[in-house]
């Protein structure tokens, strides 16, 4: 059966993806570190030591073929893809075969830049065309899978 497991920290889309997990009667996870703390009705919360990537690996062992995964992390994404998930950005994108490996490259390349001193751009902030966007692309991945 279906999961949508959400890597929570720093993510913010928890409550529309609850929304949409409940609408859709979805088991929902919550994955954070005790540094944050997630407590939202309609959803599961797990909370694992703060530590590098521990939420993610936990993530990792958790997830099933099928479940569908929220991050914006694209090491952990491809993780997922590896499992049989379905990961989706805060954005709405779906990461898949044909654009994790690009994305890969480019995380990547940014980490080298930011190793030399240099500072790239962080995001802008965030627009409720993003929600929206994340919003009708979660439902129509919802909707397709189950």
């Amino acid at each position: 059966m279906m999961r949508i497991l959400i890597d929570a920290d720093g993510c913010p889309v928890v409550n529309i993806t609850i929304k949409i997990a409940n609408k859709f009667n979805i088991d929902c996870l919550i994955l954070c570190d005790t540094s944050h703390v997630f407590e939202r009705p309609g959803a599961q919360t797990l909370t694992f030591d703060k530590g590098a990537d521990s939420v993610d690996f936990a993530l990792v062992n958790l997830v099933d073929k099928g479940d569908i995964v929220v991050t914006q992390d694209y090491g952990l994404a491809a993780m997922c893809l590896a499992r049989g998930a379905v990961p989706i950005s805060q954005d709405g994108m779906e990461y898949n075969s044909n654009n994790i490996d690009a994305l890969l490259h480019a995380r990547h390349t940014a980490k080298k830049i930011r190793n030399t001193g240099k500072h790239l751009k962080g995001p802008s902030k965030r627009t409720k065309e993003q929600d929206d966007t994340f919003q009708n692309n979660l439902i129509k991945l919802v909707s397709v899978i189950s």
